[in-house]
């Protein structure tokens, strides 16, 4: 294979994986115009359009869908036969690209990313901020991070977090003047803030259980977000009652900002785990990456 046909299947990749010539651009440093005329000369040289085309998206035709499973496998290959040369004089490299819900990448990414890149500055890092619970196999993703009971079967999973609880809160100012739930039940005698799964999905119906116990209500509210980062803000802001994981609450409500209640009543529940594809051999890139989140974890 020539050189300039390596390139094209490697843009061609980047394209599919990326679902943008701009994105895809940007990745291999390359112009949209440059890639564009690579695409050209692939398609040209195979005979067969492997690209699907408007001015607001791009996909992969049934053809380009085939090559695109076959290539992933090929370079994984290639990434992983690189990796082990680089790892074998002590400097882990390639590329790695994970897929983080919003309130995992916060909590376990953030706060390591100036670090990482500075340890190992030969990891081309990708982080994909991504609440729609993606399946990081078919999205070509090398690993990603869930909650316990939301994690992908046949997967090696690393636990990141203790368990957690989910917390009922609402600002002293929304309580003020209104009696303060003891039973869930009590909360449809409340304004509260509903959330809805990201994408348009379901509005999540609170769980509660105690005991033997178990209830799940759909609470009522004028009020709907689907980020938690705005619910949060809005629960402070004193309009409602808001259900949120225990340790995004629990600095307000140590500042007196926020009033928790219904506590019994609250379930416990697996916490976050870093997991990815079960393979031969886990690539060095992504066994830095996990070693490095769990040395710093919070």
């Amino acid at each position: 294979m020539r050189g300039s046909e390596f390139t094209e299947l490697k843009a061609f990749a980047a394209i599919v994986e990326e679902g943008s010539f701009v994105r895809a651009a940007a990745r291999l440093r390359v112009s949209p115009p440059a890639l564009s005329q690579s695409i050209r000369l692939l398609e040209a040289r195979i005979g067969v359009r492997l690209l699907n085309r408007t001015t607001r998206s791009v996909s992969p035709t049934v053809a380009g869908e085939k090559l695109f499973t076959r290539l992933g496998v090929a370079f994984a290959e290639l990434e992983d036969a690189v990796a082990e040369v680089q790892a074998a004089r002590g400097r882990p490299g390639g590329s790695l690209r994970i897929n983080v819900p919003r309130v995992a990448a916060m909590r376990f990414v953030a706060p390591v990313l100036g670090d990482f890149q500075r340890t190992y500055p030969d990891i081309a890092l990708t982080v994909i901020v991504d609440d729609m619970l993606t399946d990081i196999v078919e999205g070509r993703f090398d690993a990603g991070i869930r909650l316990g009971e939301r994690l992908e079967k046949d997967m090696v999973a690393v636990k990141l977090s203790e368990d957690l609880q989910m917390g009922a809160v609402a600002a002293p100012a929304y309580l003020e003047g209104r009696a303060v739930p003891r039973h869930p039940r009590d909360l449809h005698q409340h304004r509260c803030i509903n959330f809805q799964w990201p994408g348009g999905g379901n509005i999540y119906r609170w769980e509660f259980s105690r005991g033997k116990r178990s209830l799940e209500i759909a609470v009522k509210g004028s009020l709907t977000v689907n980020d938690t980062e705005l619910l949060l803000n809005a629960a402070l802001d004193g309009a409602g009652v808001a259900y949120m994981i225990d340790y995004q609450v629990q600095p307000w409500i140590e500042n007196g900002r926020l009033v928790r209640f219904l506590e019994p009543w609250s379930p416990r529940f697996p916490g976050f785990y870093l997991y990815h594809p079960s393979r031969r051999l886990v690539p060095p890139a992504l066994r830095a990456f996990i070693d490095f989140v769990r040395s710093r974890r919070g």
